[in-house]
């Protein structure tokens, strides 16, 4: 437990981390990522390049320290830490080296007039408690996991048992245990873990499943990026019939039951954990409308199934927005971004509706606002970040 002492003087440092913390938490990665090779594999480098990954932590360090004495109020942020924490297999040894790293990052970024020993002595005070929290909770999960019906702890071989081309930049993928044992149920939303050596370097990365978990199966629909290791190495490289590792499905941006309508809106490989979702909802009475946008119909993945699905299931209405006309595309859509008077012709007439939604960031913060203007309840209204989580407004 925090002394107030402790509290009072994180408090303090508020300021400090509104106006600096990014610049501090770069500074951070910079020397663990240089000083401790083993915690590389845990981050996305391409994350670090564009700055999203130290933003996403300054944010979090800053929301922790302004909620220092309240942590209730830090919402589902801490949720959100713990399931991406579990998808990668961190571990209470990393704890120690993450908060030595950040003591001497405060120390050399803010200096010895404003990190004197009694700052330094409650910030390492605080993200002890932050750890013991983490830890405890990641603990939790891991033997949840492991003790659960076709659950395992770690890395567990897996085979690709098929490559599909989904459209001109997503592939899906198959896996099935090598074990040939059963394997852990996973709620529509979530993702899996992924463990790869490239080059002799080991990276981690976590994709979600585009497909309810069934016939002993998981499988991943990736779009590949530019300059993406990990993407182009699976769409070119990974091989049906190759072994690959993977750990156990997690994630909280999960389809809640409710008799409510159902809302799915996606932009281009966002559709992925939508696909889950929409599977398990079509298996109630619940009306759905899936929404999603793409590029064109070169890059639409997916849509010949749902429009099948849509034939058999008069619950579901599904609507497409192409950014640009290629001219070849099947018309039933509209070209152009998706507008708040084309989303709301396309919305239940009635806005008391779930909604769940996932895309590029301006997209999603687009939606965000269209989605409360046209008086879908906020509370309602629900998002996740393939990367880093960050503000939409």
């Amino acid at each position: 437990m925090l002394s107030a002492q402790d509290r009072a003087i994180v408090k303090s440092t508020v300021p400090l981390l509104e106006s600096g913390g990014e610049a501090l938490i770069t500074h951070f990665y910079r020397m663990m990522l240089c000083e401790y090779p083993e915690v590389r594999p845990l981050f996305n480098q391409a994350h670090q390049v564009s700055g999203d990954q130290p933003r996403a932590l300054a944010n979090g360090v800053l929301m922790y320290a302004r909620h220092i004495d309240q942590l209730d109020q830090l919402g589902d942020l801490v949720a959100k830490i713990i399931n991406k924490h579990v998808a990668l297999q961190i571990q209470p040894e990393h704890y120690p080296i993450v908060g030595s790293c950040l003591l001497r990052a405060i120390a050399e970024v803010l200096g010895d007039e404003i990190a004197t020993p009694q700052v330094i002595a409650a910030w390492g005070a605080a993200y002890g408690q932050l750890a013991d929290i983490l830890i405890g909770a990641e603990g939790s999960i891991y033997d949840q996991k492991a003790q659960a019906p076709g659950g395992w702890r770690g890395a567990r071989d897996f085979i690709v048992a098929a490559k599909v081309e989904e459209s001109a930049e997503i592939t899906s993928f198959y896996f099935e245990p090598a074990d040939k044992g059963p394997i852990l149920a996973a709620e529509p939303g979530q993702y899996i873990g992924m463990k790869l050596f490239l080059d002799g370097e080991e990276i981690r990365r976590n994709y979600s499943l585009s497909a309810l978990a069934s016939k002993g199966q998981y499988r991943i629909s990736v779009k590949r990026e530019s300059g993406g290791r990990a993407s182009n190495y699976l769409h070119d490289q990974l091989p049906v019939g190759a072994s690959i590792q993977l750990f156990p499905p997690s994630g909280e941006f999960v389809l809640t039951a409710s008799d409510k309508p159902l809302v799915l809106i996606s932009g281009g490989v966002g559709i992925t954990p939508t696909l889950a979702m929409l599977e398990a909802a079509l298996q109630t009475e619940r009306p759905v409308h899936f929404i999603h946008c793409a590029r064109n119909g070169s890059v639409h993945a997916f849509r010949d199934w749902i429009d099948g699905l849509a034939e058999r299931h008069p619950q579901l209405k599904r609507f497409y927005c192409y950014a640009e006309d290629d001219g070849v595309s099947p018309a039933a859509h509209k070209v152009g971004l998706l507008s708040q008077q084309q989303l709301n012709e396309w919305l239940p007439q009635e806005r008391d509706v779930d909604a769940y939604f996932l895309g590029p960031k301006g997209f999603m913060g687009a939606i965000k606002r269209h989605l409360k203007a046209l008086g879908v309840p906020e509370k309602q209204s629900r998002y996740e970040f393939f990367g880093p989580a960050s503000a939409l407004e």
